[in-house]
């Protein structure tokens, strides 16, 4: 779906910095495993530019756009693709060895991971404006006060439901509004001899990046994983498993089994992202997106994924004008937009950006909708502790599904283990 001058002089990146950063493995598909290889640093009419798109290689629009913003900057930009995982820990070794790109394109949660380490140069440093910026989108970036790179445009979840099964159960989409017409709408489509809903409950980010719209839809809080509004979350999804209308197989879902299982055919409803709206388009059945329901009503807040565009730091200041102009090339409302067709329905991350991509694709109404609605999974300042709560919930979602421990014992054990890691 993730700030100050004196932090380039802090120590460069440990060892367990990197170590945090191999957990926050990119959950929203699409990237790819593979690079090419290529050194940072250049003179000043070449600047280097690292990105998570292996998939999109030198011939395709997205590497021409990046070019593109460089001509406008008078400069050429030599362009190297890592996947997810390997670009955070490039960037934690680059900034050791002095050898960071000029600009990194890098999953949200991974920004606090790298700003923790004083690699990164802030906004304001940048001279970039931010205000148009829709502010749970710009969350992510922020750390401490200080608010480093701009969301290249957000994704996020919602609930995808199959129109045929619902109509043949009764069923009305726009009744789902609250957790309890959700769980009435599951005994329906049950009944009528369907299978409720799926979800990917796998123990790794994506599993936390499932459960955390039920968890802040309640009311719960990162920093307070065993809260009696957490357990409630917990029970909803045990609750449902119990019931017979979620199957056993969610533990080991990860989010593109859980959208094969959909395909089927067999699903009244699914948990998935905006990254499915072709897919979904394609379908043998028709679907339909309604927002995930918060506990008592209201649009439950479901993480952002995407990407944001980052500076690091760099011993010659004077580069930054330059990488000043990229950045803003790449963040106009028309470049926003471009993001978004060119990365299978990204959503812009400002009301200009918004407003453009729906006169071309009004059908996108309910993902812009989620994305006003999504909150960063750093947020509330949380940084680089993000990892550490989130294998800690994801632990405990495991325990409950499988039955190993109720949902608040489970969720007592790794408000424990958080709050001893994060001390």
């Amino acid at each position: 779906m993730h700030h100050t001058v004196q932090h380039p002089r802090r120590k460069p990146a440990t060892g367990l910095a990197a170590v945090a950063a191999l957990a926050l493995v990119g959950v929203l598909g699409a990237c790819s495993s593979g690079a090419s290889a290529g050194e940072s640093g250049g003179d000043d009419s070449t600047y280097t530019w690292w990105d998570p798109y292996p998939q999109h290689d030198d011939a395709s629009d997205w590497a021409g756009r990046v070019q593109a913003c460089g001509e406008e900057a008078g400069v050429t930009i030599e362009r190297t693709a890592y996947d997810t995982t390997a670009l955070t820990n490039q960037a934690l070794l680059a900034a050791q060895e002095g050898t960071s790109p000029d600009v990194i394109l890098l999953d949200n949660p991974a920004v606090s991971t790298l700003s923790d380490t004083g690699m990164l140069t802030t906004v304001d440093e940048l001279g970039l404006d931010t205000s148009a910026i829709d502010e749970n989108l710009l969350a992510a970036g922020v750390v401490d006060g200080e608010t480093y790179g701009i969301p290249i445009g957000a994704n996020t979840l919602s609930l995808y439901y199959n129109a045929d099964i619902l109509s043949e159960a009764g069923v009305d989409p726009a009744s789902v509004t609250d957790w309890d017409s959700l769980t009435s709408a599951l005994q329906s489509v049950t009944d009528d001899g369907a299978k409720g809903i799926t979800f990917a409950g796998i123990g790794t980010e994506e599993g936390s990046f499932q459960f955390l719209p039920w968890f802040w839809g309640a009311g719960a809080d990162l920093r307070d994983l065993d809260s009696p509004e957490a357990v409630a979350a917990l029970e909803l999804w045990t609750g449902w498993l119990e019931d017979g209308y979620a199957p056993n197989s969610v533990i080991n879902n990860s989010q593109n089994t859980t959208w094969e299982e959909f395909l089927t055919g067999d699903f009244g409803f699914a948990v998935n992202g905006t990254w499915q709206v072709d897919s979904a388009a394609g379908a043998d059945f028709e679907t339909g997106v309604i927002q995930l329901p918060g506990r008592d009503g209201g649009v439950a807040p479901a993480p952002t994924g995407g990407e944001f565009i980052l500076a690091p730091a760099q011993e010659d200041t004077e580069r930054y004008d330059v990488t000043r102009q990229i950045v803003e090339c790449m963040t106009t409302p028309e470049g926003f937009v471009e993001t978004a067709n060119t990365f299978a329905y990204y959503v812009p991350p400002t009301a200009d950006g918004q407003a453009a991509l729906l006169e071309e694709k009004p059908e996108l109404e309910p993902w812009v909708e989620a994305v006003r609605n999504a909150k960063g999974r750093t947020s509330d300042d949380l940084g680089a502790d993000y990892p550490v709560i989130s294998e800690a919930l994801w632990t405990a979602v495991q325990n409950a599904l499988s039955g190993a421990a109720t949902p608040e014992e489970a969720l007592e054990t790794a408000q424990t283990e958080a709050a001893e890691s994060t001390s």
